[in-house]
């Protein structure tokens, strides 16, 4: 396997880049760990971020020094959330050990305040690595996508494995109003795991 280049710039053409150089972190705490306060955590959680930033418009959840969260623009149903490292990495052998750490810290508790939000304790988590592999954005990203059983429309759509199948635009006030929700629950969840910390 060739050596990643953990350097790699942003680059223009990636619309993951052009998010993240629109909506920089409030914080430039490293990785979360046990020893940062609840408001350090907070603090990646934007209060109302402006939506037009950039185009199409971005309902970002989360904004934290390496990882950022946002609403899919394509989603294949209510509360997909992208999940994605701030630096151009094009697969995931590409992130760096602090890059991993804090994924592997935010995917739960996002997922967990996806379910949440959207009543759905059900859901999938894709992670694509390359054109063959369904990648449609070259930069390393993570799906968390809800599977409502009872959503009538969704009955005879197939579902492909992936991440792949029928999606729609996001209207811009749905997704305003469930970023708006989701950042909600994220602080609701922090608390909590701030709470949990405490204890131990």
């Amino acid at each position: 396997m060739p050596n990643a280049d953990y350097n790699t710039p942003s680059t223009e053409s990636c619309p993951f880049c052009t998010i993240a150089n629109a909506y920089p972190t409030a914080t430039t705490t490293s990785a979360p760990s046990t020893t940062q306060t609840i408001q350090q955590l907070r603090a990646a959680v934007p209060q109302e971020p402006e939506v037009t930033r950039v185009s199409p418009s971005c309902f970002l959840v989360l904004s934290a020094p390496s990882v950022m969260a946002f609403l899919d623009i394509l989603p294949m149903t209510r509360g997909h959330l992208l999940v994605t490292v701030r630096g151009h990495r094009e697969k995931i052998h590409d992130l760096t050990g602090g890059e991993g750490g804090e994924v592997g810290f935010w995917l739960p508790v996002l997922a967990k305040v996806v379910a949440k939000v959207t009543g759905t304790s059900d859901f999938n988590l894709v992670q694509n690595n390359g054109v063959r592999a369904a990648q449609v954005v070259p930069h390393v990203h993570f799906h968390i996508i809800p599977r409502p059983g009872n959503v009538p429309e969704l009955k005879n759509k197939s579902w492909t494995m992936f991440g792949r199948g029928q999606r729609e635009e996001l209207d811009d006030d749905e997704g305003e109003q469930l970023a708006g929700e989701l950042r909600d629950e994220l602080r609701k969840e922090l608390e909590q795991y701030a709470g949990q910390e405490s204890k131990l």
